[in-house]
């Protein structure tokens, strides 16, 4: 006889045995109680015992998982047995009569398999299929016949698992990051490991790996303590059970008890989505006929895109390239495709420590990483999965899944703090230093893995990492405001009247009346509020604290500074190409100087009207990406001196960049058409919907009246071309710009006069901005056709 009673309180191998035990027994009397049926005249004399009938457990029983007050899934399993159904009532009624919750089906092997091609439940249950009682072989037969069918059935029956398992997820949550998550259903759970090993027997992907199947024998743990102490069947771990199940487990505290939970579920989800992802494209159709090979395009040095993955290149060397990493995570995040698992393998055994401070090269990339917005979400997981991230920012293990008990929080500390990346990613455009928005956006909560308030905690901990970063002093100094003052503005404006000027002055004492801080702050308080949650930041608090921004603005009176242009200096000619059949005089000439962080590009050609663009141009087709640009202009022929850097590591040639620029000025060279097909070849940037933000800032420069105008808009190939083609279009010239990419955005600064020296005025400054607009969007404006050997720029010596 089963005693019930104990079952809570023994080990699941214990109350297997237990259940398989009793099992058999009643199956034993229930074939003795059930008379056989009488021969018919000529035929087999009728089976007796357990021949032709097998008891099989399915669910958790036929995994061994059997949880307290759990219900018990069987199938019983016949051989064309006439008095089945005799031995099927002689068998459930005890179970019933014992109290135990039962899921119970009747069926011949062949029952069996058409019912689970066609019901994904009940498939998923019968590969769990186990023998307990009776006829060895015929369970044995239904469990192959369950897997040649599931194989079978796989490319069919996979996609509605796939779909129900997000479905659920959306309704319940994912599992690392509810306070009281439902161990069983949520995404990230119980259920993903029994996916997982579906999807293995159906051989689209490995048996889950062994990190895996301890995150799920945890949470098994988890869950028969905590139906142990509520004495029912419950999966939702809520907040009351914490920490007598912490203690129970041998866990310091509770937090301690969610946070592993939420790195097993953490495990679990991202195992899941590699696993689908790999089963997607296993189930997608090849075209009959020949085999084509993937094709591999470059996205940047030592990286590049095959099928939907990006992988690393044949000659890229992890060991000897410390910068691979970061350039790869970037890479992808622009590309909006993963890295590859094998790709993650190998930087995480070979990938080189990198030096301190990190070189620009390095710290560039990772800007470009976080710029990436949405996209970087689901790269950084990768590399947190792999110890990746740790290795660049070893402070992150203190708030990997790291519990955040406030209501408000939607995520643990680290996710938030990628959430919090994402959505100052959407807002670089609005601010003058997005590079500093972007890392105080990750860094903001850092302080939360330490004891204290984490505001004053986290502030030398942003500090300490800017600074290995490589970030200048003062940058260094800005970010550690950041992070220290980062909830100034949504408390000040809730908690505080902001039309008293006391409430003024004390913001603007706190944040040292710098204007650049206070921009900062209202951005990385919006970019923090949307990561939280909608309760966190409402429509009325976004309009408190844009309030109080105004008033402290309006206090201070100033506006931002603008960031000084590199100093560019001409090199000296290394090439000249003779001149075109344009009949203008002088020749075209290159000049290329080793500089920190990339090249120096001069060239020297005579002047006309979008000499800068067809430079850019040229630039851009030879895979150069422009930092900076300077343009002067005596007697006639132009001198434009660029900082660039190559987007695949390869030096720029100076006698192809002068064969270009000489092309591209007698027009022989289609630079619009041979852009716009390089933008669509390479594919690298993922949609960006905003439209582009132009704004003006007066200025002098070199004594003649002059403006700038900056282009906040997304990145392409083409970008630069566009722009200053678009700027000569409408007369102007460019004396100089400045140039800067992070993720799928780049923020161009030009500064522009009129030939004549005359100021621009509105309705031409109206003009100019929608020819940046549609320039932004792809369109490529007609150059003014000037006489021969006569330069736009002749009569203005810079």
């Amino acid at each position: 006889m089963l005693d019930q009673t104990a079952l809570p309180g023994m080990t699941r191998a214990d109350r297997v045995a237990a259940l398989d035990g009793w099992l058999a027994t009643l199956l034993d009397d229930a074939v003795a109680g059930t008379p056989p049926p009488r021969r018919r005249r000529g035929g087999p004399p009728p089976r007796t015992g357990t021949d032709g009938i097998a008891l099989v457990a399915v669910g958790s029983l036929g995994r061994r998982e059997p949880a307290p007050h759990g219900d018990l899934d069987l199938v019983l399993v016949h051989d064309d047995r006439p008095e089945i159904a005799a031995v099927a009532d002689a068998l459930w009624y005890p179970i019933w009569d014992a109290g135990l919750r039962l899921d119970h089906s009747v069926r011949s092997v062949p029952e069996a398999v058409a019912v689970a091609g066609t019901d994904v439940k009940a498939g998923l249950g019968l590969l769990d299929a186990r023998f307990v009682a009776g006829d060895a072989g015929l369970a044995g037969a239904l469990r192959s016949a369950t897997l040649a069918g599931w194989r079978q059935s796989a490319s069919r029956l996979l996609p509605h698992l796939r779909d129900l398992r997000r479905d659920r997820g959306r309704v319940v949550g994912e599992l690392a990051f509810l306070l009281e998550p439902d161990l069983k259903e949520a995404y990230g759970g119980l259920r993903e490991g029994q996916v997982l090993r579906a999807v293995a027997a159906a051989q689209l992907a490995d048996e889950p790996p062994a990190e895996v199947e301890a995150g799920y024998a945890f949470l098994l743990d988890v869950r028969d303590e905590l139906r142990r102490r509520t004495g029912r069947a419950g999966d939702v771990l809520v907040r009351q059970e914490q920490r007598p199940i912490a203690a129970a487990l041998g866990l310091p505290d509770e937090d301690v008890l969610l946070r592993e939970v939420s790195l097993a579920g953490r495990r679990l989800a991202f195992v899941a989505d590699e696993t689908w992802r790999r089963v997607e494209a296993a189930l997608v159709r090849r075209p009959r006929g020949r085999y084509r090979r993937v094709r591999r395009e470059p996205l940047a040095e030592g990286v590049v895109r095959q099928g939907d993955e990006v992988v690393l290149a044949r000659d890229a060397k992890p060991a000897a390239d410390p910068g691979l990493l970061v350039r790869a995570a970037a890479a992808a995040a622009r590309a909006d495709l993963p890295l590859s698992p094998y790709t993650l393998k190998v930087l995480a055994v070979h990938t080189a420590p990198l030096p301190e401070p990190w070189p620009a090269e390095v710290r560039w990339s990772f800007l470009r990483l976080l710029a990436g917005g949405r996209s970087a979400v689901a790269v950084l997981e990768q590399l947190d999965q792999e110890g990746l991230l740790s290795r660049l920012l070893p402070e992150w293990d203190r708030v990997r899944s790291l519990p955040q008990r406030h209501p408000w929080h939607r995520f643990t500390v680290d996710r938030h703090l990628v959430e919090a990346a994402a959505a100052a990613a959407e807002l670089t455009r609005d601010v003058d230093r997005p590079d500093l928005l972007l890392v105080a956006a990750l860094l903001h909560d850092i302080g939360k893995g330490w004891p204290g308030d984490h505001s004053v905690t986290g502030e030398p901990v942003a500090a300490r990492i800017a600074t290995r970063m490589g970030f200048a002093s003062p940058d260094v100094a800005v970010l550690g405001t950041l992070v220290r003052h980062h909830l100034l503005l949504p408390d000040t404006a809730t908690r505080r009247d902001i039309d008293d000027p006391a409430t003024v002055d004390r913001v603007a004492a706190t944040i040292g009346h710098d204007p650049a801080v206070l921009q900062l702050l209202h951005a990385l308080a919006q970019a923090d509020g949307a990561a939280t949650s909608a309760s966190a930041w409402s429509p009325w608090k976004a309009h408190l604290v844009a309030a109080l921004v105004a008033r402290v603005q309006a206090r201070l009176g100033a506006a931002v500074a603008t960031e000084p242009e590199p100093v560019l200096s001409p090199s000296p000619p290394q090439v000249v190409a003779a001149a075109g059949p344009t009949g203008e005089s002088g020749a075209v000439a290159v000049g290329i100087q080793d500089v920190a962080d990339g090249q120096q590009v001069t060239i020297g050609a005579p002047d006309r009207p979008g000499m800068l663009s067809c430079c850019a141009g040229v630039l851009a087709l030879n895979q150069l990406d422009v930092r900076a640009a300077k343009l002067s202009v005596t007697d006639g022929y132009g001198t434009a001196v660029f900082a660039v850097r190559p987007r695949f590591g390869r030096a720029p040639v100076p006698q192809l960049l002068a064969d270009g620029v000489r092309a591209a000025l007698d027009g022989t060279l289609p630079l619009a058409e041979r852009l716009r097909q390089r933008e669509a070849d390479y594919r690298q940037d993922a949609g960006r919907s905003a439209p582009p933000r132009i704004s003006w800032h007066d200025a002098e420069v070199s004594g003649d009246a002059a403006g700038i105008v900056e282009v906040r808009a997304a990145d392409g190939a083409g970008l630069l071309y566009r722009m200053t083609a678009a700027l000569a279009a409408e007369g102007l010239d460019v004396t100089s710009a400045r140039v800067e990419t992070l993720g799928g955005d780049a923020v161009d600064s030009f500064y522009v006069c009129s030939p004549d020296g005359t100021p621009l005025d509105p309705e031409h400054r109206g003009r100019i901005e929608s020819a940046l607009t549609a320039a932004a969007r792809g369109v490529v404006p007609d150059l003014p056709a000037v006489p021969s050997g006569v330069g736009a720029d002749a009569d203005t010596p810079r």
